[in-house]
């Protein structure tokens, strides 16, 4: 089977290029060809035969002149359909694969598949997979940055919401054309042509369904997790977070928390603009980024980590991996996190926000160490797709 991988980054980002290059590599692993098609980029690591990119579209450096064309080029783009084309022609996939591709390719490259498609007489499914709420909510968090609240005010109503609300980054103008991207394609009707979109959680999936059009095509399927090794090491007396230091992530909420419980050790792992807040705090440890062996360890050895998101948050892998680490965890009831903790064995949820029911969920695991190392060893009976499980799955997708 011959599958294009879409993706508007093509070089280590984020999430969704993480899961780009896993899945594409475990695709190739069975026999199966694999090319990506995204914006072009200094760090570009993946490609296609015919070396066909749109140009790099950066946001933050570009020039002010070189900006004032970004607007109509987010909502359209006559570049992305063109060199998408080249790469149709070329490859002539069973699949194209869509990830991120709003505002730096624009849905306009899935005309481009419709009108190959049936140009060529070549059969080839459109699966997307959803790492964000972009298709029902202009600024993709269903959050408001302004107010710091969620919001579902465009997944009900009219996307004008999003500019009346300056929901993208707190600007009107950029609210403005997020408002006309998201109209012009829903009107257009564009998105009828995905075959099916994988939402990586229930939650996900139930608000991509309040769009009628998607709610027949609409399947949940968690993240594919690493497998971990399981090693029983002492614990340790302190209470993990591991992360973003920041308002979207519950981090104000967390440190007040510490505060009232000032009997408990906190480490923070991370970096955020919220780290200037953990100065001062003596039963704060600040550790800064850590990753690989170094963050496993933390993980390993903490009494339990917190997980206190205060956004919409699909399906968490730092959940997913203080669990398979043997670590329980204490999570916000929001999102996509319940679906990942069984509450009362490998962790605790506790109301998203609330600072009085976080100090609670935090106490009833660390005063009662018998009941902290049942919820550890309950953690050894968790499992979560691995990358050839969740391989399986998408390759029925695939075949449709």
């Amino acid at each position: 089977m011959k599958v294009l991988m879409v993706n508007k980054f093509l070089y280590p980002n984020g999430g969704s290029e993480t899961y780009i290059f896993k899945l594409g590599d475990a695709l190739m692993g069975k026999g199966h060809e694999v090319q990506y098609f995204g914006m072009e980029h200094e760090g570009r690591c993946v490609a296609n035969r015919v070396d066909a990119y749109t140009s790099d579209m950066d946001f933050h450096n570009a020039s002010k002149l070189v900006k004032l064309t970004y607007p109509l080029k987010t909502i359209y783009s006559k570049e992305a359909r063109e060199k998408i084309r080249l790469v149709l022609d070329d490859f002539k996939p069973d699949v194209v694969h869509l990830n991120n591709f709003n505002y730096q390719l624009t849905p306009s490259i899935i005309l481009e598949i419709v009108k190959w498609r049936k140009e060529s007489g070549h059969k080839c499914r459109i699966v997307y997979t959803a790492h964000d709420y972009q298709l029902v909510c202009p600024n993709h968090m269903c959050n408001n940055p302004v107010t710091r609240e969620n919001c579902e005010k465009c997944l009900a109503g009219s996307f004008m919401n999003c500019t009346k609300d300056k929901c993208i980054h707190g600007s009107t103008a950029k609210s403005f054309i997020g408002t006309l991207e998201a109209s012009y394609w829903k009107m257009n009707g564009t998105y009828k042509y995905i075959d099916t979109f994988i939402c990586c959680s229930r939650f996900m999936k139930s608000k991509l369904d309040t769009n009628p059009l998607f709610v027949k095509k609409t399947v949940a399927i968690h993240n594919f997790i690493e497998e971990i090794p399981w090693i029983d090491i002492p614990k340790e007396d302190y209470v993990l977070y591991f992360g973003r230091y920041s308002d979207e992530k519950g981090v104000r909420t967390l440190i007040e928390a510490a505060k009232r419980l000032p009997e408990i050790d906190f480490i923070f792992a991370g970096k955020g603009p919220l780290e200037n807040l953990l100065e001062g705090i003596e039963n704060i440890k600040n550790v800064g980024f850590k990753s690989g062996r170094e963050l496993a360890d933390i993980i390993r050895k903490a009494k339990m980590s917190v997980y206190p998101s205060e956004w919409y948050e699909n399906c968490p892998f730092s959940v997913m991996e203080s669990q398979l680490f043997g670590t329980p965890v204490v999570g916000a009831d929001i999102g996509g996190i319940p679906e990942l903790i069984r509450n009362g064995e490998t962790g605790v949820l506790f109301k998203s926000g609330d600072v009085d029911s976080l100090c609670n969920a935090i106490h009833e695991v660390w005063q009662d160490d018998s009941k902290a190392m049942k919820m550890h060893d309950n953690c050894k009976e968790l499992s979560f797709d691995t990358i050839e499980e969740y391989l399986d799955k998408i390759l029925k997708i695939y075949a449709g």
